[in-house]
């Protein structure tokens, strides 16, 4: 109980991008993306009743940013700041508390992963967390890099696959056996 009880109070739930636009309808959606929801809810319940910390990740791009086709990237207009599209998904029972990162606000840089130019770990690292639970949209896109750069920075990662979905489902066994190898536990 005492190694639990530890465990608990140095983790917190991380979702990474469940935004409108990544949903069914949106301008990028993920397949099969709300069917994410209600395991996701349940994470949040539990996190709630234990206590920790939540983190919900957004894209949270300018009109004219550096990722979107117009400009040479390779993604089509998304997640633009104050836009129906950059909301959380009104299914996401997100709690008032939860802390929001915004990432890829620059005009002329792109972020993936949750921990991308966000100060993330520094804000984890003083609340002495230690372990992430993660889930969110797109497996093979920023929910890969943020796993990988969790890991990179020394945090234990659990990754729940009924969590999360994606963008090429085709290729989301292979990348939940990379992140299992780079130190990922994958349920």
């Amino acid at each position: 109980m005492a190694k639990e009880q530890h465990r608990i109070e140095h983790s917190a739930l991380l979702l990474v991008d469940i935004q409108n636009d990544f949903c069914e309808g949106g301008s990028l959606a993920v397949p099969d993306a709300s069917d994410i929801l209600p395991p996701v809810n349940k994470l949040i319940s539990k996190a709630q009743a234990a206590g920790q910390t939540i983190i919900a990740s957004r894209d949270w791009h300018t009109v004219d940013h550096a990722s979107f086709e117009a400009r040479g990237g390779p993604w089509p207009p998304h997640c633009i700041q104050d836009t129906p599209g950059a909301k959380f998904h009104p299914e996401l029972l997100l709690p008032d508390d939860a802390i929001r990162v915004s990432k890829g606000t620059g005009f002329d840089t792109d972020a993936y992963s949750a921990f991308d130019g966000t100060q993330l770990g520094n804000f984890l690292s003083r609340r002495g967390i230690r372990h992430l639970t993660i889930v969110g949209l797109a497996l093979d896109v920023c929910v890969r890099a943020t796993v990988l750069d969790a890991l990179d920075k020394g945090f234990s990662v659990e990754l729940f696959e009924a969590g999360t979905r994606a963008a090429k489902p085709e290729e989301a066994q292979d990348i939940l056996e990379e992140l299992q190898l780079a130190g990922a536990s994958v349920h």
